[in-house]
């Protein structure tokens, strides 16, 4: 049934208002809607006949003090309704509102996309109903308390629902609970935001610095494996960079655009390392947060699961993730639901995982679903050739945050740097040039700044025999050198002719040595 819409200009007068209603009654019509602004009126009523609106308008321009009369297209309310059904369209979270008795009065369409209902079929229904009789927005409208970021999992007409939800009270002049208002956001947006927070984190395969083709193989392989969704096991000692290239290889995988989360499961106490895995429900435990929580096996769904020390993983819970391997399911701690999740696992350690096996310490089962793709990361000692183009690439990091423009690292500081074992590998280095810039005058690092963790681990790296020989003399005459005051007397120490330890010092560049 259509209606007619009026607008009134006035003088404001006591009994306009009843003047106003008379005219309309005269006719035997009903106003659906009367709205009284300063100055202005606007009425809603039944539709007629051409005709008789015309009456009507003529009658209400009879009324004292009433100055204008005219038909109007939509009324003040609903232009402000259809100004905040834009405002709410335009949100991407899911915005819900209902009123006392629970019926949904307010649901924009980001909401009804996560229900997968149309907005006018979910207006007026009852939000227990449509939803769960114990949902958050029920519970605050009894107790009027307001909740942040619980997370729901519900079934809504066959489709499994899974949104994170933060609700508020909505109460009138005189504090009474009048409804309640919530935002609503799928786990998968929150994943997606998680990302794009994440993503500046992530390093490509252009960040691992390198010059021997012991790493290029590596790297290379990895690029292969990464355009898969082949289950990886990094292995390699700590600070040679499994991390970096677990963030590589989720850069270039085909879920690049979907979470990468890291854990290191040697960093978790045991006793917290199962709820960050598989999460739990509400009130699993003492202490349970209200709503439950989601495990990081759920959070990387769709994207890159990192198990940094996977070795560490005690027995009962390489079990629980061995199933998730098999079913691709979760089960939170406390609950009874199975959770599809769909994840790629890279996996990385540092200890000898067959070993373990056999000793009983690791499952063989889960052992043979992490080794589908081994990648071993040779230790820095095992590639010196790496160590030069590292120490650069550090040394201009560090020299840039630092606002030095002139920089370069001595000879002598370099093979200070190659004759090293470097047992914490690349993160060692690392630590090492960073120190060194500190102590080094005007950006020039030379041997003196070359301050070793572990200087017993100094050891002679060469690939020939003539550069070993070259080596050790070098160490003897530098030795030699410092403890006697002349060339004369460091030749004889030595066992050698003056003439001779001169042509060895041109030799090895030894030249800022000569002492007369």
């Amino acid at each position: 049934m259509g209606t007619v819409k009026l607008s009134l200009d006035f003088e404001d007068r006591v009994g306009l208002v009843l003047d106003v209603s008379r005219v309309i009654s005269a006719r035997n019509l009903n106003i659906i809607t009367f709205q009284v602004l300063p100055g202005r009126m606007f009425l809603e009523i039944e539709k007629t006949d051409k005709k008789t609106i015309n009456q009507i308008i003529d009658d209400l321009k009879n009324i004292p003090k009433v100055l204008k009369v005219h038909p109007i297209e939509i009324m003040p309310y609903e232009q402000k309704e259809q100004q905040l059904r834009a405002v709410l369209d335009t949100v991407n979270e899911g915005i819900i509102a209902i009123d006392s008795h629970g019926i949904i009065s307010i649901c924009n369409q980001s909401c009804a996309e996560i229900f997968g209902i149309p907005v006018e079929k979910v207006i007026g229904q009852n939000v227990g109903k449509l939803l769960a009789k114990d949902i958050p927005m029920l519970k605050t409208l009894k107790t009027g308390e307001s909740y942040n970021n619980q997370e729901i999992i519900i079934n809504v007409e066959g489709r499994r629902l899974h949104y994170l939800t933060s609700g508020r009270p909505i109460k009138d002049r005189l504090g009474n609970i009048v409804g309640v208002v919530a935002v609503l956001k799928p786990m998968s947006e929150v994943r997606e935001l998680v990302y794009a927070i994440t993503k500046p984190s992530l390093n490509s395969f252009n960040d691992i610095i390198y010059a021997s083709e012991k790493m290029r193989f590596v790297v290379e392989m990895a690029q292969k494996v990464a355009k898969t969704d082949t289950t990886v096991l990094i292995r390699g000692e700590s600070g040679t960079g499994k991390e970096l290239f677990a963030r590589a290889i989720h850069l270039e995988s085909p879920r690049r655009t979907k979470p990468f989360v890291p854990l290191n499961c040697a960093a978790v106490p045991e006793s917290l390392l199962e709820s960050e895995l598989f999460g739990y429900v509400e009130g699993a435990f003492t202490g349970a947060k209200k709503g439950g929580k989601q495990g990081l096996l759920e959070f990387a769904h769709e994207g890159t699961l990192f198990l940094d020390e996977i070795a560490e993983l005690p027995t009962h819970l390489q079990a629980k993730l061995l199933r998730v391997l098999q079913e691709g399911k979760v089960r939170r701690i406390g609950g009874q639901e199975e959770i599809p999740v769909d994840i790629r696992i890279i996996a990385a350690t540092n200890r000898n995982l067959e070993g373990m096996v056999r000793e009983g310490k690791f499952r063989e089962d889960l052992y043979f679903r992490l080794n589908v793709f081994p990648l071993q990361i040779p230790p820095l000692r095992e590639r010196v050739e790496d160590i030069e183009v590292l120490a650069y690439h550090f040394l201009n990091t560090f020299a840039k945050r630092r606002g030095i423009q002139n920089f370069e690292i001595t000879e002598n500081a370099l093979n200070k740097l190659k004759r090293y074992s470097w047992p914490g590998n690349v993160r060692e280095l690392q630590n090492v040039i960073e120190r060194a810039l500190t102590l080094a005058d005007d950006g020039v690092i030379e041997d003196k700044d070359i301050i070793l963790d572990n200087p017993q681990k100094t050891h002679f790296v060469v690939r020939t025999l003539e550069e070993a020989v070259n080596q050790v003399e070098k160490e003897l005459i530098e030795r030699a050198l410092k403890q006697y005051p002349s060339i004369r007397q460091a030749a004889k120490s030595l066992g050698v002719t003056h003439t001779t330890l001169r042509n060895k010092i041109k030799k090895l560049k030894l030249t800022d040595k000569i002492m007369e």
